[in-house]
Parts: C-alpha cells; sequence; structure tokens
C-alpha cells in the first residue's frame, strides 16, 4: 500500500515540476535553470514540513515522499550543472549549485520549524 502513495504522489509532483519549470522559463529565461531551482527549494521546505507535521505514515508516504520526491530534482541539477560547465559558464554552474544547496536548507529550515510551531 505505500508503494502506491508514493506513486500516486509522484505521479502528480512531477508534472508539477514539468509545468512549474514551464512557467518560470516563461517569466525568468532559460539563461540560468531557474524552474529547477524553484521546485527544489519549494519541494525541500515542502517535504521537511510534511515529514514532521504529518502524523499518518500514509500521509507522509503519499506527500513527503511521493509528491515532494518527484517535484524535487537532483538529476535535472546535475545535467543543467554540467550544460553550464560544458558552455564555459563555470561560475554560473557554481552559484547554481550553491544556490540550489543553500536555499533547499534554508527552505527545509523553515519547514521544520514552520511545523514545529503549528504542530506544537
Amino acid at each position: 500500500m505505500t508503494l502506491l502513495l508514493i506513486a500516486a504522489g509522484a505521479a502528480i509532483g512531477a508534472p508539477a515540476r514539468f509545468l512549474t519549470d514551464l512557467v518560470v522559463a516563461h517569466y525568468a529565461g532559460r539563461h540560468l535553470p531557474w524552474g529547477t531551482l524553484v521546485v527544489n527549494v519549494i519541494g525541500s521546505g515542502l517535504a521537511v514540513f510534511l515529514a514532521v507535521a504529518l502524523a499518518d505514515p500514509g500521509w507522509t508516504a503519499l506527500l513527503a515522499t511521493g509528491f515532494c520526491g518527484a517535484l524535487t530534482t537532483y538529476s535535472t541539477l546535475s545535467y543543467e550543472t554540467l550544460r553550464l560547465i560544458e558552455d564555459g559558464r563555470w561560475h554560473h554552474a557554481l552559484a547554481n549549485v550553491a544556490a540550489n544547496l543553500a536555499g533547499g536548507l534554508a527552505a527545509g529550515l523553515v519547514g521544520f520549524a514552520a511545523a514545529h510551531l503549528l504542530v506544537a
């Protein structure tokens, strides 16, 4: 049952990632991978919030693991960073990795704090 909940969440999270990237690219352009940064930061914060706030393992599997796991993307981060390096844009590649890591951790801390405030 847990596997089905994760798959159901992922079935929503993956298209949400794709659509978010399209919308962000439309407004911010494709010069830098802004869409990936947005989904990774939002997904990290939301995943931590849900993992802390939800007591039911089924909801955690569906939302935190399935939806947020498919929403966020390490593979696309890697690919886009390597493309920046390939284009000779080392400083953009380094900034991309730093922004994803720092942004994800910061969002995770916010999600952690928010969950503790709401659950406590």
